[in-house]
């Protein structure tokens, strides 16, 4: 099989607010650095163009329609994967296997900031039957998305009255958290060390907009906004494009770049439905069987030197970690605890302050991710660099409902 390498990768900065650009802005914006970077031509180099979008978050139908212009796709083929962005990663990987492409570039972005309406994008997606109906006390968004008791918040997340208004959907992610802390004999104490890790981590990113020197005891006097999930608990929305171009290693070193390899990829979709799945995050266990497989990987916990892995919530790095077989059931916390996930610890969780740190970027996800593996094994991580990588995991969830998620193993070698 073709072996398929990283040639270059472009972002912007990620903001919580970006008043004075268009996701049209942000796109172009990317993707020019990623084509900077490679050294490439896009009208000329690059043979297909994916961008990972969903129409629901961008507030209109058909958004691939509009996209071709900004991410230098002219008269080239050009599709969507309305997906995180890791999945365009799998996507340019099988394109290039066919032969027929020889380099593609993926993109993918959040506008978030734009929309009113996140709690709604995410309710749409829940069973209309049984799971969308449920009542109860609202936890009302702010208008970046993220929970809050403000009297000052938007009005309820769908037409109801005051005396019944519909849950947020975060109320899962309470659910789930119940679950895990409960089957893991984690505390909230624990969680919110994750908390404290990325988002100091996160110092170190310069292009992180949630940086902040918190304790522990910030974390836990901070309001409950879903049970034992508290406002510091949850990841805050946040704009910001990612592009990345992926070649065969042949077309790689004619350009005479160093390929970082995609080594490894798997995804895994369970079904939405809540009532007939788990709370066991198996689309991650089952991604990384994948992965590994794929990438030779018999012991990902002696292998894997740096991972980056979905942290939207605290307990989600944990139960992932767990779920990624980096440590048993059970043994994500005392692994936090040791200090054994810091930037200079035995095997480094989010170094580059994850979405805590960084801000959820929907769709994006899955490339900021990616991204910091890229400059780990690149030597370009500045102050959170870690010495001597030469194997890295990142992995993506797609979010509240979804079962969905993937990973992606990088190499140098």
């Amino acid at each position: 099989m073709t072996r398929v390498c990283v040639i270059g990768i472009g972002h912007t900065d990620f903001n919580s607010m970006t008043p004075g650009m268009s996701w049209k802005d942000i796109m172009y914006e990317a993707c020019n650095k990623a084509y900077v970077d490679a050294g490439i031509d896009p009208r000329r180099d690059i043979d297909s163009f994916i961008t990972c979008a969903e129409d629901y978050w961008e507030g209109f139908s058909i958004f691939d329609e509009f996209v071709p212009d900004q991410i230098g796709a002219l008269l080239r083929p050009c599709c969507t994967v309305c997906g995180d962005g890791i999945y365009g990663l799998g996507n340019a990987y099988m394109q290039i296997q066919t032969g027929l492409m020889n380099v593609v570039s993926i993109e993918a972005h959040s506008k978030v900031s734009d929309l009113l309406t996140y709690g709604d994008v995410m309710l749409h997606a829940f069973d209309p039957l049984y799971d969308r109906p449920v009542s109860g006390p609202v936890e009302r968004p702010n208008y970046a998305g993220s929970p809050s008791y403000s009297e000052e918040s938007p009005k309820p997340l769908v037409g109801s009255t005051d005396e019944e208004e519909r849950m947020h959907p975060y109320f899962l992610a309470g659910l789930e958290m119940q679950h895990y802390l409960r089957n893991t004999d984690t505390t909230e104490e624990q969680c919110a060390k994750v908390a404290v890790k990325n988002k100091k981590n996160a110092y170190f990113t310069p292009y992180a907009d949630y940086e902040a020197k918190i304790s522990v005891d910030d974390v836990m006097k901070s309001e409950y906004c879903f049970k034992p999930l508290k406002r510091l608990d949850i990841s805050p929305n946040v704009d910001g494009a990612i592009c990345f171009v992926l070649a065969n290693e042949e077309f790689a070193r004619e350009l005479g770049v160093e390929p970082i390899y995609l080594s490894g990829f798997g995804w895994s979709s369970e079904t939405p439905w809540l009532a007939t799945r788990g709370m066991e995050a198996q689309y991650a266990k089952d991604a990384s069987q994948m992965a590994y497989k794929m990438a030779g990987i018999v012991d990902p916990r002696k292998e894997i030197q740096v991972a980056e892995i979905d942290d939207r919530f605290t307990y989600k790095e944990l139960q992932h970690l767990e779920a990624l077989g980096l440590a048993r059931k059970g043994e994500a916390k005392e692994l936090l605890d040791e200090g054994a996930l810091e930037i200079q610890g035995s095997l480094p969780i989010n170094p580059s302050g994850g979405s805590l740190g960084i801000g959820n970027c929907l769709e994006a996800t899955g490339l900021q991710k990616s991204l910091e593996i890229v400059l780990q094994l690149k030597g370009l991580a500045g102050r959170r660099q870690i010495n001597d990588v030469e194997i890295g995991l990142a992995q993506s969830w797609r979010g509240i409902p979804s079962g969905s998620g993937a990973v992606a193993i990088f190499t140098r070698g």
